[in-house]
């Protein structure tokens, strides 16, 4: 029997392990692509920067590819209801494809943040329609099961995109082109195997609904986010209470009640139907995945920039060292999963995974400039073992309590809310780091400056004293950091433990938001996980209708 036979359920049936696996292998793919993105980019957008000559305009590249992705997710969610799961992944596979392609061959940033843009509107659909076809032909309980393949995709993308990222920034050149044309190029190839065995192997039943589109909610929503993302990305350039951003507060204001004025008055065709955040375990639980979002994204930014700036250490050894995470992740969700499908029970994980993150980010907020890092590896190994326990399990919840026509939307709003909680979590805490950072380095300077070592590294570095007499002896410009790496380790200290410092600020921060999480979990109601796929559900809803 061939793959696309074989993948291809009848309605009311349950798919063979065989088969579930044949249509795995496509969505995987698809994550991987998402996934292995984010963090390649991160890692070399600096090189990327200064061969684009926009330094200063790098964060419009994030900027624009965030915006676009985070609003594309709701939307795949209710198209893929009405059109299908199939068509609506193989476009977003698409214009992921035309958006890589197009940034491969970018000649300003401003041309690389509007293709950015274009590579958001197909990475918006690639996870969270990948989570909602999967909610299609395995059931609640079963699904537990398969959860640790989506977070060996994560854990792999994570170790491999700063080192992949590294390895091409660090070329002048690789088959003829230039070394971080690469960082984008490299996904062409992935994104046409995934269309290909996507195309081939991801054949489910859908039974059109007629519905129309809700653009209202689309555009309402684009207004009152887009603002909000841009002031999250720049607030820390314009200043918090600037024109600029207090305009930018109150447009995306305004579009959000626009957005929920829109969405009540569409009703059953509103992009994110207002009737279901009377459904308890939908309301808690993206309350939950968005405040996630915000602790997540506190330790997820900090960690690499500890070690890359306080134990100075490349991007590539920095993704090297997230190992222990990665290997928290994905043990946490398999056994995890393992134990809700055996069991039915599943609320005590997303409990211990939120302690489990509360604790683990308390501990890196006593790490130092001299921590050895294995202990610190230690730390985040604990903090991806709760992440494993939570993000999964919270989904399950809220696709276990969903109707089936809603579990696209389901869906795609766990990511969303997730989505925008990352997006202002970073925004807040790398804020707290930059505008604590200056303080910490000037006191630490001051106390150095008392000693003989300090004096005595000082004359010796006549350009160093220079410089901080220039700056009336604060703190030097802090935008790049790279001149610590040449620096005498005695005058380098003050600013590794001002770094250090304010790092260890975020974590608390981030290490109290999770506590605030924890507490939300135990309100959780735990619903008995059902043992029939959303295929199987629309069957028994037609078979009801019939007699």
């Amino acid at each position: 029997m061939s793959s696309t036979t074989e993948a291809t359920p009848t309605p009311g049936v349950s798919l063979t392990h065989r088969q579930i696996m044949t249509v795995l292998s496509g969505l995987l793919l698809g994550m991987f692509l998402a996934a292995l993105d984010q963090m390649i980019v991160a890692s070399a957008m600096k090189t990327i920067a200064d061969q684009l000559h926009g330094q200063t305009l790098q964060a419009w590249a994030t900027t624009a590819y965030l915006i676009t992705a985070t609003i594309t997710t709701p939307l795949y969610g209710k198209l893929s209801d009405i059109y299908g799961r199939k068509p609506m992944y193989l476009a977003a596979i698409s214009l992921f494809l035309a958006g890589s392609l197009l940034s491969g061959i970018a000649t300003s940033m401003y041309e690389l943040a509007a293709f950015r843009a274009v590579q958001g509107l197909g990475a918006g659909g690639l996870m969270s329609l990948a989570f909602a076809i999967m909610a299609d032909i395995i059931s609640p309980r079963e699904r537990s099961k398969y959860s640790a393949y989506f977070m060996a995709v994560f854990g792999s993308a994570s170790v491999l995109g700063p080192v992949i990222g590294g390895v091409f920034a660090g070329l002048t050149s690789f088959a003829g082109v230039t070394g971080w044309r690469w960082v984008f190029l490299v996904n062409v190839p992935i994104a046409l195997l995934a269309l290909f065995v996507v195309g081939r192997v991801l054949n489910i039943p859908h039974q059109r609904v007629d519905h129309r589109v809700d653009y209202l909610g689309a555009l309402t929503l684009t207004v009152g986010l887009v603002p909000l993302l841009i002031v999250a990305e720049q607030g820390r350039e314009w200043g918090w209470a600037s024109g600029t951003s207090i305009a930018m507060y109150v447009t995306g204001v305004i579009g959000l009640i626009a957005f929920v004025w829109a969405e009540f008055r569409a009703g059953d065709e509103a992009l994110l139907p207002m009737r279901m955040f009377r459904n308890h375990t939908f309301a808690l639980g993206n309350t939950i995945n968005f405040v996630l979002g915000i602790g997540m994204f506190g330790g997820m930014v900090s960690i690499p920039l500890y070690l890359q700036i306080v134990k100075g250490v490349t991007p590539t050894v920095s993704g090297l060292m997230l190992l222990p995470m990665t290997f928290g992740i994905m043990s946490a969700t398999a056994i995890a999963g393992r134990v809700t499908s055996k069991t039915g029970r599943y609320k005590i994980f997303p409990i211990i995974g939120a302690g489990l993150m509360s604790v683990a980010l308390i501990l890196l907020s006593t790490i130092g400039t001299t921590t050895p890092n294995w202990q610190v590896m230690i730390y985040m190994f604990v903090m991806g073992a709760g992440l494993g326990q939570c993000m999964q399990t919270l989904l399950l919840a809220i696709q276990n309590d969903a109707e089936p026509r809603d579990m696209g939307v389901a869906t795609a709003s766990a990511t969303f809310f997730r989505q925008i909680g990352g997006t202002v979590g970073t925004a807040v805490f790398l804020s707290i780091l930059f505008s604590t950072v200056g303080d910490k380095i000037a006191e630490g300077l001051k106390a150095a400056m008392q000693t003989e070592a300090f004096k005595v590294a000082l004359s010796h570095n006549p350009e160093f004293a220079k410089s901080l007499q220039a700056g009336g002896g604060s703190t030097p410009d802090i935008n790049n950091v790279e001149f610590l790496n040449h620096l005498d380790p005695v005058l380098a200290r003050p600013f590794l433990d001002g770094f250090s410092s304010a790092i260890d600020t975020v974590f608390m921060t981030g290490g109290i938001v999770m506590i605030a999480a924890f507490v939300l979990v135990w309100f959780l109601r735990e619903k008995p996980l059902s043992t029939r796929s959303g295929l199987e559900r629309v069957a028994d809803a037609e078979a009801v209708a019939i007699h």
